[in-house]
Protein backbone atom coordinates (compact mmCIF):
# COMPACT_ATOMS: atom_id res chain seq x y z
CA UNK A 1 0.00 0.00 0.00
CA UNK A 2 1.44 3.45 -0.44
CA UNK A 3 1.66 5.90 2.04
CA UNK A 4 -1.50 8.10 1.12
CA UNK A 5 -3.39 4.67 0.93
CA UNK A 6 -2.33 3.90 4.70
CA UNK A 7 -3.22 7.58 5.55
CA UNK A 8 -6.72 7.28 3.93
CA UNK A 9 -7.60 3.80 6.15
CA UNK A 10 -6.58 5.77 9.52
CA UNK A 11 -8.53 8.44 8.44
CA UNK A 12 -11.59 6.70 7.69
CA UNK A 13 -10.46 4.11 11.04
CA UNK A 14 -10.62 7.61 13.42
CA UNK A 15 -13.48 8.86 11.79
CA UNK A 16 -16.07 6.52 13.90
CA UNK A 17 -14.60 7.99 16.68
CA UNK A 18 -16.74 10.92 18.04
CA UNK A 19 -15.00 12.03 21.39
CA UNK A 20 -11.61 12.72 21.91
CA UNK A 21 -11.33 10.48 24.71
CA UNK A 22 -12.37 7.42 22.55
CA UNK A 23 -9.55 8.23 20.10
CA UNK A 24 -7.14 8.38 22.70
CA UNK A 25 -7.72 4.93 23.67
CA UNK A 26 -7.77 3.44 20.50
CA UNK A 27 -3.88 5.38 20.02
CA UNK A 28 -3.45 3.48 23.00
CA UNK A 29 -4.49 0.33 22.08
CA UNK A 30 -2.45 0.74 18.70
CA UNK A 31 0.52 1.05 20.53
CA UNK A 32 0.30 -2.50 22.03
CA UNK A 33 0.60 -3.53 18.71
CA UNK A 34 3.40 -1.52 17.77
CA UNK A 35 6.60 -3.47 16.24
CA UNK A 36 8.71 -3.74 19.07
CA UNK A 37 12.51 -2.53 19.22
CA UNK A 38 14.97 -4.44 20.21
CA UNK A 39 16.36 -4.46 24.08
CA UNK A 40 20.04 -3.94 22.48
CA UNK A 41 18.43 -1.23 20.35
CA UNK A 42 17.61 0.74 23.35
CA UNK A 43 20.49 2.61 23.19
CA UNK A 44 21.24 6.44 23.16
CA UNK A 45 21.35 7.21 19.87
CA UNK A 46 17.91 5.16 18.74
CA UNK A 47 16.20 7.74 21.57
CA UNK A 48 14.37 10.56 19.85
CA UNK A 49 15.18 14.25 21.19
CA UNK A 50 12.52 16.78 21.92
CA UNK A 51 9.99 14.21 23.58
CA UNK A 52 8.64 14.79 26.97
CA UNK A 53 8.71 10.38 27.17
CA UNK A 54 11.27 8.45 26.51
CA UNK A 55 10.84 7.18 23.09
CA UNK A 56 13.23 4.78 21.13
CA UNK A 57 12.98 4.19 17.52
CA UNK A 58 15.16 1.85 14.94
CA UNK A 59 15.14 1.33 11.39
CA UNK A 60 17.09 -0.55 8.86
CA UNK A 61 16.79 -1.04 4.96
CA UNK A 62 15.82 -4.19 3.33
CA UNK A 63 15.22 -4.56 -0.37
CA UNK A 64 15.47 -0.41 -0.78
CA UNK A 65 12.48 -0.38 1.73
CA UNK A 66 12.49 1.14 5.43
CA UNK A 67 11.19 -0.78 8.62
CA UNK A 68 10.84 0.43 11.76
CA UNK A 69 10.48 -0.57 15.37
CA UNK A 70 9.91 1.37 18.65
CA UNK A 71 9.37 1.30 22.50
CA UNK A 72 8.03 4.22 24.65
CA UNK A 73 7.87 4.35 28.45
CA UNK A 74 4.15 5.63 27.88
CA UNK A 75 1.18 4.51 26.78
CA UNK A 76 -0.14 7.10 24.44
CA UNK A 77 3.71 7.75 22.91
CA UNK A 78 3.48 4.72 22.24
CA UNK A 79 0.40 4.41 20.25
CA UNK A 80 1.41 7.88 18.67
CA UNK A 81 4.80 6.30 17.53
CA UNK A 82 2.97 3.01 16.16
CA UNK A 83 1.03 5.34 14.14
CA UNK A 84 3.70 6.76 12.53
CA UNK A 85 5.30 3.34 11.79
CA UNK A 86 2.53 1.81 10.28
CA UNK A 87 2.10 4.32 7.54
CA UNK A 88 5.98 4.28 7.00
CA UNK A 89 6.79 0.44 7.60
CA UNK A 90 8.10 -1.03 3.92
CA UNK A 91 7.90 2.40 2.11
CA UNK A 92 11.12 4.09 0.39
CA UNK A 93 13.22 6.82 1.41
CA UNK A 94 11.99 8.87 -1.32
CA UNK A 95 8.24 7.98 -0.21
CA UNK A 96 8.91 9.36 3.09
CA UNK A 97 10.47 12.36 2.49
CA UNK A 98 7.76 13.22 -0.17
CA UNK A 99 4.87 12.73 2.48
CA UNK A 100 3.11 15.53 4.48
CA UNK A 101 1.52 13.33 6.47
CA UNK A 102 -2.08 14.70 6.06
CA UNK A 103 -3.83 12.45 8.46
CA UNK A 104 -2.32 13.97 11.43
CA UNK A 105 -4.53 16.88 10.88
CA UNK A 106 -7.15 15.38 9.58
CA UNK A 107 -7.84 12.40 12.85
CA UNK A 108 -7.18 16.48 14.89
CA UNK A 109 -4.39 14.42 16.18
CA UNK A 110 -2.00 17.40 16.64
CA UNK A 111 -3.92 19.84 17.80
CA UNK A 112 -5.42 17.37 20.60
CA UNK A 113 -1.92 16.50 22.00
CA UNK A 114 -0.65 18.71 25.19
CA UNK A 115 2.09 20.95 23.81
CA UNK A 116 4.44 18.59 25.08
CA UNK A 117 3.47 15.96 23.35
CA UNK A 118 2.74 17.96 20.21
CA UNK A 119 6.13 18.45 19.73
CA UNK A 120 7.03 14.99 20.61
CA UNK A 121 5.19 14.55 17.64
CA UNK A 122 7.22 16.76 15.03
CA UNK A 123 10.13 15.26 16.85
CA UNK A 124 8.99 11.34 15.69
CA UNK A 125 8.16 13.16 12.04
CA UNK A 126 11.53 14.32 12.15
CA UNK A 127 13.67 11.40 13.44
CA UNK A 128 11.96 9.03 10.93
CA UNK A 129 12.56 11.52 8.01
CA UNK A 130 16.72 12.00 8.72
CA UNK A 131 16.56 8.07 8.62
CA UNK A 132 15.22 8.14 5.26
CA UNK A 133 17.59 10.74 3.86
CA UNK A 134 20.53 8.56 5.37
CA UNK A 135 19.65 5.89 3.54
CA UNK A 136 18.37 7.49 0.53
CA UNK A 137 21.96 9.39 0.36
CA UNK A 138 23.94 5.57 0.48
Amino acid sequence: MTIQEIENQIIEEFSIFTDWLDKYEYIIELGKNVPVIEEGAKKEENLIKGCQSRVWLDCWQDDGKLFFAADSDAIITKGIISLLIRVYNGQRPKDILESDLSFIDAIGLQENLSPTRANGLVSMIKQIKMYALAFENK
